[in-house]
């Protein structure tokens, strides 16, 4: 190392799972290269997690240890701290909060934590003039937070939408590859790590919503509103559903969608959904199989982006937390004022209110599990019928095991709300032996 090599960046980092022990290896591997990327060496400090003990595959000997991770930011030898614990409350939130308070850079993977308080922390973080970055909570190690706040900054963006949980996207393309259905593929994804024990947060939707919220923020100049996601998630998609899809032309893919559709009073109408999708096969998302993420987003100039890879493991998310201190560090080697979390400060995002999802014109995918018997079809087309529902396709199975019988429509375009009247006259029907399925079409 010269003697004109600046003073190395000193990082505290908190939480030593797959990601923590993953940016160690990545900073330790790529020391070099990354040192003259940034100007001036990285240099972890002091690390914190809650198993002193627990063997990581790293050597944690060089590092000093913090048995509480929320000392980190009072140490005098740290300038960024680096959260991989996750949580949206708790020690996670404290310790950011301590940090920016302290005046020390802050770099998290930690999307609940974004996507409940994100603004707040954003707030914080312009009035104490510290830099917290992001990049790594949404899609793992795909730029896309950085290919919107700069690749696209020119652009209005019209729509933003895509695959953004690898473990739903596993558990759907595994089970159209093999026709199995879903409950034997989660445990198949479980055993082989792509799912956790408790899946809830990933196959309910939780997951994808997070990551959302922070992307349409971004993309539209919005405050975060998780609350107004509408979210469903996949357990109740059956290999049935997956093969009927095929028929048509169709893949079923979990998508998150995001879009600003007007104002209200001085509000941006913000429409925001989770949900299994039917995707066309031409579309690129059709092909984004296994855990791969992908977005897409929608610019008045630029067009149509696709944003494609890995979206999580240890790897690709290290890699997008250790570019985000890359990111940091040039910004202080420049002297530049620090850029607002979110690329417009806090008091200039816009704020919202959910839209309506009633006046949205599609197409929709509508499964029921219906009692075997004389007359139910007809109460089914009746109930479209009167609800205002036009019907392009109608198929019904044989008989399931249980004795019931699977009818699957499809419907012409018209609105979202027709729908919603069709199934509400059939609320309490005991000709159907579960609720109905509702997907819907994603357009070109």
């Amino acid at each position: 190392m010269s003697e004109t090599t600046k003073q190395p960046l000193r990082l505290a980092l908190a939480g030593l799972g797959t990601v923590g022990a993953g940016v160690i290896r990545l900073i330790e591997t790529n020391a070099d290269l990354i040192e003259r990327r940034c100007g001036r060496p990285l240099k972890i400090v002091a690390v914190s997690a809650r198993d002193r003990g627990k063997d990581r595959g790293v050597d944690l000997s060089p590092y000093a240890w913090e048995d509480d991770m929320t000392a980190l930011p009072s140490r005098d030898d740290v300038d960024v701290v680096v959260e991989l614990v996750g949580g949206s409350d708790g020690p996670a939130l404290t310790l950011a909060r301590k940090a920016i308070a302290g005046g020390k850079a802050f770099v998290t993977a930690n999307k609940a934590m974004i996507a409940h308080h994100g603004l707040g922390l954003a707030r914080e973080a312009e009035g104490a003039g510290v830099p917290v970055r992001f990049e790594a909570a949404v899609a793992g190690g795909i730029p896309v937070i950085k290919g919107l706040r700069e690749g696209a900054a020119a652009n209005e963006i019209e729509r933003v939408y895509g695959i953004l949980n690898g473990t739903c996207n596993y558990i759907l393309s595994t089970m159209e590859d093999t026709g199995r259905d879903f409950a034997d593929v989660l445990s198949e994804a479980q055993a082989m790590g792509y799912a956790e024990a408790d899946p809830t947060f990933d196959i309910d939707g939780i997951d994808a919503a997070h990551k959302l919220s922070i992307l349409a923020s971004i993309a539209f100049g919005t405050q975060l509103d998780f609350d107004a996601v509408s979210t469903n998630g996949i357990r109740r998609v059956l290999a049935a559903d997956i093969a009927q899809a095929d028929s048509l032309g169709y893949v079923i893919r979990l998508i998150g969608m995001a879009r600003v559709e007007g104002t209200e009073d001085g509000k941006e109408l913000l429409f925001q959904r989770v949900h299994p999708y039917l995707v066309p096969r031409d579309h690129p998302l059709a092909h984004v199989d296994g855990a791969t993420n992908a977005v897409v987003a929608e610019g008045n100039f630029s067009g149509r982006l696709l944003f494609q890879g890995a979206g999580a493991g240890d790897g690709p998310t290290a890699s997008a937390v250790v570019a985000d201190i890359i990111d940091i560090a040039r910004l202080w080697e420049s002297e530049n004022e620090i850029d607002p979390p979110f690329s417009i400060p806090v008091t200039e995002l816009d704020p919202t209110v959910p839209a309506e999802t009633g006046d949205r014109v599609g197409k929709a995918y509508l499964r029921f599990m219906v009692a075997d018997r004389p007359g139910v079809l007809a109460e089914l087309t009746a109930a479209m019928r009167d609800g205002g529902v036009s019907i392009e396709s109608l198929i019904q199975k044989g008989e399931g095991a249980d004795g019931s019988v699977m009818v699957a429509m499809v419907t012409h375009e018209g609105e979202e709300a027709c729908v919603v009247k069709a199934l509400d006259l059939l609320a309490g029907s005991d000709s159907l032996t579960e609720p109905p399925l509702v997907m819907h079409i994603l357009k070109q």
